[in-house]
């Protein structure tokens, strides 16, 4: 007897955009789990590198259904925001199973496409803050890599959580002046002139969110160790993203003469029970508005479009149903 089938993207070749089809229907298996209806899933870069295999959790195995999180409505018709464990049954299709242990219910009035496109982007410097860190009021923060939606984010998370002062990273400081930092360098200025700017905006800075890596991070480290003002404070280099490259040729003397700490943060370094434990809370800061997205909504049927569909500056695509 055939299955039930319903919709879905699927992936059947690394690299190449996805095409939306008919897929097995989901089936709740586990004791946990529970068999959820999509109403909204963001298009992130995350989902972007699952596609592509080139994520370092990604396996080799095809076809995979992409999308890592999303907003469903349950058999009892109350909205969820999920994250799903690595898996190649992802959020975009017409249903996902979910366990229902790593998901959340919205608050009344809660946008789901909102939650949908904020929800990952944010979850990184949270995580890194209060996982990795353990950010203490007063604190200053870098932001390295905070053109982008997830950098962006970080300014407005370090600051929701305490930070004192932060310091905005990238290319093209109109678009990092959006986030309201404290200080702003611009990565696409004189390469003699970004190094003096970075050493001193971060002379006396506690904490640094890394979402570019490469080579931007090795001239950083480069350009803030002579610059530092007491050698006795600490200085905790969290890496996120790796925009910029996989690897990055770190100076030997920013590990001897900077009390340097470099840890990452990401599946595997935070245990998934912590990621899940700081769902509800960061949902609560998501749906009272205070961390924002600028979404372009698309059907879930027109993936393929909006693949190729490109985005500016902190602009999210949501897929909903």
């Amino acid at each position: 007897m055939r299955g039930r089938r319903h919709e879905g993207c699927i992936v059947e070749e690394f690299g190449s955009p996805p095409r939306w089809t008919e897929v097995p229907d989901p089936v709740a298996t586990g004791r946990h789990e529970a068999v959820v209806d999509v109403v909204a899933v963001g298009l992130h870069p995350r989902v972007r590198s699952q596609a592509a295999g080139s994520h370092y959790t990604s396996t080799d195995e095809l076809p995979l259904i992409p999308g890592i999180d999303g907003v469903g409505r349950d058999a009892e018709g109350r909205l969820r925001y999920f994250v799903l464990r690595d898996t190649v049954h992802g959020s975009m299709a017409q249903r996902a199973v979910i366990d229902v242990r790593h998901s959340v219910l919205l608050p009344p009035g809660a946008d789901p496409a909102q939650v949908a496109a904020v929800m990952n982007p944010a979850m990184s410097s949270w995580i890194a803050l209060r996982q990795r860190v353990g950010l203490r009021a007063g604190q200053s923060v870098l932001v390295l890599g905070a053109t982008g939606n997830a950098g962006a984010m970080a300014v407005r998370v370090a600051r929701r959580l305490g930070a004192g002062r932060v310091i905005a990273v990238g290319r093209g400081a109109q678009r990092m002046a959006a986030a309201d930092p404290d200080a702003i360098v611009a990565l696409d200025d004189a390469p003699d002139r970004v190094a003096e700017q970075l050493g001193r905006a971060a002379s006396d800075v506690d904490v640094v969110l890394d979402y570019l890596w490469g080579r931007p991070t090795a001239d950083a480290l480069r350009a803030i160790g002579p610059a530092r003002h007491d050698d006795d404070q600490k200085l905790t280099w969290v890496q996120i993203g790796s925009v910029a490259g996989t690897e990055s040729p770190i100076p030997s003397a920013a590990l001897r003469a900077t009390r340097l700490d470099i840890v990452g943060s990401g599946q595997g370094s935070v245990p998934a029970t912590r990621i899940v434990a700081e769902l509800g809370e960061l949902l609560d800061e998501v749906a009272a508005g205070h961390f924002t997205s600028d979404v372009l909504t698309m059907p879930l049927s027109q993936v393929g479009q909006a693949w190729l569909t490109g985005t500016h500056g902190t602009q999210r695509v949501v897929l909903v149903a």
